[in-house]
């Protein structure tokens, strides 16, 4: 579990950390449970302790495309921001590892920017962080082939889970690249036969 005393922000108000646990409700999730759905209200904000979330964004035809990841000690600033203004939620949010996760009423959200500083200094900095996330994205759609894209993402699950084997089928990949299994699947082809990759049934292994 991830201590919360020790996000940056957060080290020097423990009055803040108190509150925070005492106010929130936690909860523990498998990966692949799906806790926050496009078009849903928003009346708690989660504050991630443990494991992973990924953020996605649906477009009109059904297709997907990953957005960025949530890891522990990090939040969802869609969920801020929608919470705040009273918005339905334009992303979903999946659990991508094991996770234990803290939920914030929004009411208290409004509370805490008002009487901790550290909170606000918090909220600003995940904003900058996923607003620079964002900007990749659209970088890397607008400016990359598929295949730079793919191995970036490979790499990013790599880094997030500490290991070279993923447990992630084409279809997923597919899914966050958001584009079609049948293009991810020729492409990891070619990355095996450039000795970059190793395939198994539901599993990714880089070299």
């Amino acid at each position: 579990m991830h201590d919360l005393q020790q996000i940056t922000e957060f080290s020097t108000s423990p009055e803040l950390v108190k509150k925070l646990y005492e106010f929130s409700i936690k909860k523990n999730y498998e990966a692949g449970t799906l806790i926050l759905n496009e078009n849903s209200h928003i009346r708690s904000i989660p504050i991630v302790t443990k494991g992973t979330l990924k953020v996605i964004r649906t477009e009109e035809d059904g297709r997907e495309i990953l957005l960025y990841y949530i890891k522990a000690g990090e939040s969802c600033i869609m969920s801020f921001l929608g919470g705040l203004h009273n918005e339905t939620s334009k992303v979903k949010a999946e659990v991508e590892e094991d996770a234990e996760i803290l939920f914030l009423p929004i009411e208290k959200v409004s509370m805490f920017i008002k009487e901790y500083p550290q909170w606000l200094d918090y909220i600003f900095r995940l904003y900058h962080k996923r607003f620079e996330e964002l900007l990749t994205i659209v970088n890397a759609i607008a400016f990359k082939k598929v295949d730079e894209r793919l191995l970036d993402l490979l790499q990013k699950k790599k880094e997030l889970t500490n290991s070279s084997t993923l447990n992630i089928t084409h279809e997923q990949l597919a899914n966050e690249l958001g584009t079609a299994r049948v293009v991810v699947s020729r492409l990891l082809k070619q990355l095996e036969e450039n000795g970059m990759v190793k395939l198994g049934r539901n599993k990714i292994t880089l070299m």
